[in-house]
């Protein structure tokens, strides 16, 4: 099985992550790398996945498994 690149251009990174996006709820959310690759969604490597900017009124969810917290979560 050959490793998928990442879909940024000139980008020649291993694929980490999935990105996906609905327009009209104006959602971008990034999932781990699925085993299958999916027509809709766009590989990302962790580098391009973890600066992900998106439009402004929309929303960014990070549901990776291995996304990292930027806030520790008080008990």
């Amino acid at each position: 099985m050959t490793a998928r690149q990442c879909a940024h251009t000139t980008c020649i990174a291993e694929a980490d992550a999935c990105l996906r996006f609905d327009y009209s709820a104006r959602a971008a959310w990034l999932d781990d790398l699925e085993t299958a690759e999916s027509p809709e969604a766009y590989d990302l490597c962790a580098v391009h996945a973890d600066g992900l900017v998106v439009p402004v009124g929309w929303s960014r969810t990070d549901r990776r498994v291995s996304a990292r917290s930027l806030f520790h979560q008080a008990s």
